[in-house]
Formats: structure tokens, C-alpha cells, sequence
């Protein structure tokens, strides 16, 4: 399968480029393309990594169905056979990474679901003792379970620009009280079922992050669900807690970008093929043990 960096499907009406997905406007519906586009520390690389696009949209495909007793999802379709007829002229394209979604309002808040203390979730309890403000009990060490997941939201920031975490009254105060506490609820209620999903297949989610929007008056679930982009994936088998650990997700890549003198900004620094090779092999293997799907 060859890299897919960018698409252009000229007879469709392209409305955004985001970090990874290229959405276009189909009139009553939206089309959302998987590229294989890969960003970290909110700067998109300049390489694309093989096969993300499908892995993302199959592993996102695996746990919206796994949620939908929990919460409604945004697909109509993944499969091109559904999709509008201006739309089949580009199936090669869209086979696999791609899907056919309804329209929703998005939320304002990027909803975070920690189970283990990681990322920068480990940075403000190191400063702070508080993840979001939620107090947490002292002595954790980096890569613990904590006693419960705790719900820690962030703003959604534009491209190139950081996402920032919020406490949940910040929360309230950019969606409302009723829906905050709903989202937070859902939220957790969806990590607590897939944790326990893929803890059965020998992974660890550590945390993970989602974005909800409305569609008829109704909460949906939308964008990506659960997959290496928007989660941290552990092998239980080698679990220690006291530092990092090894994991099916960018943060390899982030490891890595870590080792380099680079202001984590615009432009970002090339990387080698090997990094490129063993990040995609990772997003390969998280959808290969969470859904028994080859690439």
C-alpha cells in the first residue's frame, strides 16, 4: 500500500485538512479520508507512515461498534459500495480509510480518560500533585494505575497550536453543566468497557482521548475512536510501572523526537527510515491483537 500524504478528489468539496484527515463536504453528509499523515507534539511530519490511514479507520470502525450500547457513533458507512456515486470514481483511493459519516456540531473540549499516569498527565502530578486539578494520592510513580480513571478534558487548538488542559469547571463553563457531566460520565464509561476489552487481548490502555459533537439534538461520538493517534497502548506482558513503557502508539516516535535538538515546532525534523518502518509496524500491530484485522 503506498504512502497517502494528501488527498484530491477534485470532484468532491474539500472543507478541511486536519493533523491527520481530509474531510470533504458531500451536501446532507460528510466524507472523512485517513491519510497517512503522522503529527506529534501538534507538528505534522513531513513522512507518512504506511498503512496508517487503514489502521486508524479500522481500529476506530472495531470500537465505535463495540461502544454504540454506550453512546451513538458518527458513521454511516466505511464501506466505498455505500458511499455517494461521486464518490466511486476515487474507491481505490478511499477503500479501507475512509468513512461516510453524519453531520455534528463538535464540542469545544477534547475529552481525556486517564486509567494510568503518563504523558503530561505525569509532568503536572510531578509539579502539582493534581492532574486537572483532581488531587491524586502522593508517591505515584511515572506509568501507575490509578484507583479510578479521571476525567481530564483540554481545549481543541488550532492546527500548530498546543491543546491545553482544563479542569472540569473550565469544562462546564465551555459546554454547560448538564453536558459536561455527561460527557465526563460517557467518557469514562467507554474507557472502563474498552480496557477491559483489550486487557482480554493482553494490551493496556493507559489513556486515551475523545471528541463528541450533536447531531439532531442528540450526543454522538465522532473524528476517531480509541486508536495508536489518540491513546497510549501498552503490552501487559512487559508492564512495570517507575518509567516509561514500551507501546503501539506514537509515542515511539515521540521517544524519539524527544532525543533530537528540535524546539518541537515548525519545521519538523526528517526522520529515518527506521523510525518511519518500526512506528508503522507498531500501528499495525495494535489493529492485528485488538481486532485480529491484517493490513
Amino acid at each position: 500500500m503506498s504512502v497517502i500524504l494528501n488527498t484530491d478528489l477534485p470532484d468532491l468539496h474539500l472543507i478541511a485538512r486536519g493533523k491527520v484527515r481530509d474531510i470533504y463536504d458531500l451536501g446532507e453528509t460528510l466524507l472523512i479520508v485517513t491519510t497517512d499523515r503522522i503529527s506529534a507534539f501538534d507538528v505534522i511530519m513531513d513522512e507518512g507512515i504506511p498503512d496508517k490511514g487503514y489502521v486508524l479507520t479500522q481500529i476506530s470502525a472495531f470500537w465505535f461498534r463495540q461502544m454504540e450500547d454506550i453512546i451513538p457513533n458518527h458513521i454511516i458507512s466505511t464501506d466505498v459500495k455505500d458511499f455517494p456515486a461521486e464518490c466511486q470514481q476515487y474507491a481505490e483511493i478511499l477503500e479501507g480509510r475512509s468513512m461516510l459519516v453524519k453531520k455534528a456540531s463538535p464540542l469545544p473540549v477534547e475529552c481525556i480518560v486517564r486509567g494510568y499516569i503518563s504523558g503530561s498527565g505525569w509532568k503536572d502530578y510531578k509539579s502539582t500533585g493534581a492532574i486537572c486539578g483532581i488531587k491524586l494520592p502522593a508517591g505515584l510513580v511515572e506509568s501507575d494505575k490509578l484507583e479510578e480513571p479521571i476525567f481530564t478534558p483540554s481545549t481543541k487548538a488550532e492546527l500548530g497550536e498546543h491543546d491545553e488542559n482544563i479542569s472540569f469547571e473550565r469544562c462546564v463553563e465551555l459546554v454547560g453543566a448538564e453536558l459536561a457531566v455527561k460527557i465526563r460520565d460517557v467518557t469514562i464509561a467507554i474507557y472502563k468497557k474498552a480496557r477491559d476489552i483489550a486487557a482480554a487481548k493482553g494490551i493496556i490502555i493507559a489513556d486515551t482521548k475523545f471528541e463528541y459533537g450533536i447531531h439532531n439534538g442528540e450526543l454522538i461520538i465522532i473524528d476517531e475512536c480509541m486508536t495508536p493517534d489518540s491513546s497510549r497502548f501498552w503490552p501487559m506482558d512487559s508492564y512495570q510501572p517507575g518509567g516509561p513503557q514500551p507501546s503501539f502508539d506514537k509515542q515511539f516516535l515521540r521517544d524519539y523526537l524527544e532525543t533530537l535538538d528540535w524546539g518541537k515546532c515548525a519545521p519538523p525534523p526528517p526522520l529515518p527510515d527506521e523510525i518511519v518502518r518500526k512506528t508503522g509496524d507498531k500501528y499495525r500491530e495494535a489493529l492485528v491483537r485488538l481486532s485480529g484485522t491484517e493490513t
